[in-house]
C-alpha cells in the first residue's frame, strides 16, 4: 500500500509539473502575441502599397547569439587569450552539441592564419546587429504612420501635417511605456494584437467571399512564375516590397530570450499564420476588382460600418508592432554589452522569472529621437518601407551566412552540407537583397547610415578594450617580483579583505604594483577578482566561481574568476556575492588539502578549481544583531556586518567553521580562521582607473580612435564600479595611464 501510495504521489507530482509547464507555455504564447508578433501582424497595412509602388502599378537567435557560438567552438574571438578558465565549463549549453573547439578543419586553419578575415567576420556581425537597431528605429515609424494615414480615407479634408503630428505623439507615448518592462507591456498589448488578428482575418474572409472566391488558386507556385515572366525587371524590383510581409521575423530570434521557443511556435501556428494568410488573400481579392486602390488598399477594403473601429484597433496594433523590435534591440545590445562590443549602459531586468526581459533607458530615448527624426524627415511610408526592407533582409542574410558557419564549427556537419544550405537560402535572400539595394536612393540609405555609425561606435569600443587588455597582459606583474616582497609583500598587512578587480584571468595586473608602491599598507587577505562574461547564454551557479591561489600559502592571495553568460542576471544584492566568495575560497582551501594528500594535483600554485558546491568546512547562517554575544565572536564563530552583508533590518550573516573543519590540518584551520576574521574586519574594493592613450608613434587613425572616440565613450558610459554595484564608500580607485 505504501509503495502504491508513493507511486500515486509521484504521478500526482508529475501531473502538477506538466500542468504548470503547459500553463506557462500558454501564458507566454499569449504574451508573445503582443511582443514578438506585433511587427509581423501589422504588415498588411503597407505590403501591397510598397510592392506596387514602382511601374507595376500599371500592371532572425540573433546574429550575436550565433557569433558567440562560433567564438566558443571555433575560437574566432579577436582577443589573443580566450582565458583557459572557460574550458572548465560543462560541455552542454542547451543546444545539444559539445563545446569542444574544432581543431583540424581547413576552414578553421584558414581563419586562424588570416586575422583580417576574422576581423571582417566581426564587422559583418556588428553590421547585422546594427541593422536590428535600425529596425528599432524604422518599425515604429512605418507602423504608426501607416495606421494613422488611414484618416485620409474618411477624413480627406484634414489640414496638412495633422497625420504627422498625431504619429509623433503616439511614438512618444510608446517609448515612454517601455520602462514598465516587457512583462507588463505584453499583458497590455497582447489583447490588442489578438483582436487585430481576428479582425483582419474576418475582413479577409469577407473580401474573399465578396470579390473573388477563386483567389485561393493563387497559392499555387505556378502563378509566381507567371508573374515574373510577365513583369520581368519590374517584378524583380517589387520583391523589395513583398519582403515587408515577413518583416519582424528577423527580430524574432532576438525576442526568444524574452519568451520560450515552445510558446513562440504555438502562437505562430495556431493564431498568427492563419490570420495573416486570410488577410493577404482577402486584400488580393479586393485588388483584383479595384486595382486603382493600391495605395490605400487595406483601408479601402474595410466595409463602411466597421471602418472606425478597425482604424482604432489598427492604430493600437501599430503601437504594439513596434514593441517586438524595440524588445529585440534591447536584447541584442545587452548581448553586445556582455561580450564587450558595446559601451557600458544601464541594463534593467524587468522580470524576475524571464531573465531575457530587459530595459535600457539610454537606448530607449536614443531610439525615440531617431524614430521621430525618421518620421518627420521622410513622412512617407513608401520611403520608410524602402529603408525598412533593406534593414530586414540584411539581418536575414547575415544570419544565414553565420548559420552556415555554425553548421561546420558547432554542428560538425560536412562542409558540403553547409554550402548547400548557404546556396539554397542565401540565393533566395540575395535575390530580395538585390531588389532592395536598387531603392537605396529612395530612402534605403537611412539604415545604412545608422548601421555605419553604430558599427563605428561598437568597433572602436571593442578596439580600445582589446588594446587595454593587451596592455595589462603584456605588463602584468611577474611572480618573481611578488616573491621578492616576502610574505608581508614588503608592507604592513592590515586587517580586512581586499578585492582587486581585474580583467586578467591569469597573472597579477599592473595596478597591483602601482598600488603597493603608493600605499604603505595592504589587507591581510587579497583576492584578485575577474568578472568575465563568456560566450554562452548561461553559466550554472555550480560553475559560477573559479578559485585559485597566487603565490605561497603564507601570502594569503587568491584568485576568483566569476563567470556569467551573456544572458545571465548579475545582481549582487540577491546573489550575495561577497558571502558566496568567502564560502568558495573556504571550499577551495579544503579541496587543495585533499588533492595534496592524494597527490592528484599537479597544477601548482596557479591551480584553478570549480566552486559553488556545498561547502563542508564552513557554514553560513542568519542571526539578529541582538542575538550575538562576545563569546560567540570567537575564532570559531565570526559574524559579518556592513553594507553588502545586510540581509534585512536587524539581520546579519554569521560564518562558522563546521565540525569537519575542526579535524583538519591546524595550518589549514588557521588559514580558514584568518579568512573569516578578514571578512569580519571589512571589505575594500580596489579597481584600476585607466586612462588610455595612443602612443606618439601611432598613426593618425589610431590616435583619432583611441584619444578622441574611445576616450569620449569611456567618459560618457557607466563606470565599472557602478555596473558591478560596488559601494562607493568602500571603493579605492588606482589611476594609471596606458599607452597602447
Amino acid at each position: 500500500m505504501d509503495e502504491e501510495a508513493g507511486i500515486s504521489e509521484n504521478e500526482s507530482d508529475d501531473q502538477v509539473q506538466r500542468k504548470s509547464y503547459y500553463k506557462n507555455v500558454l501564458l507566454l504564447a499569449y504574451q508573445s502575441c503582443g511582443v514578438v508578433y506585433g511587427d509581423l501582424s501589422i504588415s498588411p497595412l503597407y505590403v501591397f502599397s510598397s510592392a506596387f509602388s514602382g511601374r507595376l502599378h500599371l500592371y532572425e537567435r540573433g546574429t550575436f547569439a550565433l557569433y558567440s557560438l562560433l567564438c566558443r567552438h571555433a575560437s574566432l574571438n579577436l582577443l589573443p587569450d580566450e582565458q583557459d578558465a572557460d574550458e572548465e565549463l560543462s560541455t552542454y549549453y542547451g543546444d545539444g552539441h559539445s563545446s569542444e573547439t574544432v581543431g583540424g578543419s581547413p576552414l578553421k586553419r584558414f581563419l586562424d592564419k588570416h586575422k583580417r578575415w576574422r576581423t571582417g567576420l566581426l564587422l559583418a556581425v556588428l553590421f547585422g546587429a546594427c541593422m536590428v537597431i535600425g529596425d528599432g528605429v524604422l518599425t515604429p515609424a512605418i507602423s504608426v504612420l501607416s495606421s494613422i494615414s488611414g484618416l485620409h480615407v474618411r477624413a480627406k479634408d484634414l489640414p496638412d501635417g495633422t497625420v504627422l503630428v498625431i504619429a509623433c505623439l503616439v511614438l512618444v507615448g510608446l517609448f515612454t511605456l517601455q520602462h514598465c518592462g516587457t512583462h507588463r507591456v505584453a499583458f497590455m498589448f497582447a489583447p490588442i494584437i489578438i483582436v487585430w488578428l481576428l479582425s483582419i482575418a474576418a475582413i479577409g474572409l469577407y473580401n474573399i467571399i465578396r470579390w473573388n472566391p477563386r483567389i485561393w488558386h493563387a497559392l499555387s507556385p505556378v502563378y509566381m512564375f507567371d508573374f515574373f515572366r510577365e513583369t520581368g525587371k519590374d517584378g524583380w524590383i517589387s520583391l523589395g516590397g513583398v519582403l515587408l510581409c515577413v518583416t519582424g521575423a528577423e527580430a524574432m530570434f532576438a525576442d526568444v530570450g524574452h519568451f520560450t521557443s515552445s510558446s513562440i511556435r504555438l502562437a505562430f501556428s495556431c493564431v498568427i499564420y492563419p490570420c495573416l494568410v486570410l488577410q493577404y488573400m482577402g486584400q488580393a481579392a479586393f485588388l483584383s476588382k479595384h486595382f486603382s486602390d493600391i495605395p490605400k488598399s487595406f483601408y479601402d477594403s474595410i466595409p463602411e460600418p466597421i471602418f472606425w473601429p478597425i482604424f482604432t484597433v489598427a492604430t493600437l496594433a501599430a503601437i504594439v508592432a513596434s514593441q517586438a523590435v524595440i524588445s529585440a534591440t534591447f536584447s541584442i545590445i545587452m548581448q553586445c554589452h556582455a561580450l564587450g562590443y558595446f559601451p557600458r549602459v544601464k541594463i534593467i531586468h524587468t522580470s524576475s522569472w524571464i531573465y531575457g526581459q530587459v530595459y535600457i533607458p539610454e537606448i530607449n530615448w536614443i531610439l525615440m529621437m531617431l524614430c521621430l527624426a525618421t518620421t518627420i524627415g521622410f513622412h512617407d511610408t513608401t520611403l520608410i518601407g524602402n529603408a525598412y526592407g533593406i534593414a530586414c533582409i540584411t539581418v536575414m542574410f547575415v544570419t544565414t551566412c553565420l548559420m552556415a558557419l555554425v553548421i561546420v564549427f558547432v554542428w560538425r556537419k560536412s562542409f558540403i552540407f553547409a554550402v548547400i544550405f548557404l546556396l539554397f537560402f542565401g540565393l533566395i535572400e540575395a535575390l530580395y537583397l538585390s531588389s532592395s539595394i536598387t531603392k537605396v536612393a529612395q530612402g534605403g540609405w537611412a539604415p545604412l547610415v545608422l548601421s555605419v555609425i553604430f558599427v563605428g561606435i561598437m568597433y572602436v569600443w571593442h578596439y580600445g578594450m582589446q588594446h587595454k587588455y593587451l596592455f595589462e597582459l603584456q605588463n602584468k606583474v611577474s611572480m618573481k617580483w611578488i616573491l621578492t616582497l616576502g610574505p608581508n609583500l614588503g608592507i604592513v598587512r592590515v586587517p580586512g579583505m581586499g578585492l582587486i578587480y581585474t580583467e586578467l584571468a591569469s597573472g597579477v595586473p599592473p595596478i597591483f604594483s602601482h598600488f603597493v608602491t603608493n600605499l604603505p599598507a595592504f589587507h591581510q587577505i587579497l583576492v584578485f577578482i575577474c568578472v568575465k562574461y563568456v560566450s554562452v547564454p548561461y553559466v550554472s551557479p555550480e560553475e559560477r566561481y573559479l578559485i585559485g591561489r597566487i603565490g605561497p600559502k603564507a601570502y594569503r592571495m587568491y584568485r576568483c574568476i566569476v563567470r556569467y553568460g551573456y544572458k545571465d542576471v548579475h545582481r549582487d544584492e540577491e546573489n550575495n556575492f561577497e558571502n558566496q566568495l568567502v564560502m568558495s575560497i573556504a571550499e577551495f582551501i579544503r579541496m587543495e588539502v585533499e588533492e595534496t594528500q592524494t597527490g592528484s594535483s599537479s597544477e601548482g600554485p596557479w591551480a584553478v578549481h570549480p566552486s559553488g558546491r556545498t561547502c563542508t568546512t564552513m557554514v553560513m547562517s542568519e542571526t539578529e544583531d541582538g542575538d550575538l554575544t562576545n563569546t560567540e565572536c570567537s575564532s570559531k564563530s565570526v559574524t559579518t556586518s556592513g553594507f553588502h552583508q545586510q540581509l534585512g533590518i536587524g539581520w546579519r550573516v554569521r560564518f562558522e567553521l563546521s565540525e569537519a573543519a575542526m579535524t583538519i590540518n591546524p595550518e589549514v584551520k588557521e588559514e580558514l580562521r584568518e579568512l573569516v576574521e578578514a571578512k569580519e574586519a571589512g571589505l575594500t574594493y580596489i579597481m584600476g582607473h585607466a586612462y588610455i592613450k595612443a602612443m606618439k608613434s601611432s598613426s593618425f587613425i589610431k590616435k583619432l580612435a583611441i584619444d578622441i572616440v574611445f576616450s569620449f565613450l569611456r567618459k560618457n558610459c557607466r563606470r565599472p564600479a557602478v555596473a558591478l554595484n560596488i559601494p562607493h564608500m568602500s571603493l579605492i580607485e588606482v589611476g594609471m595611464i596606458y599607452y597602447v
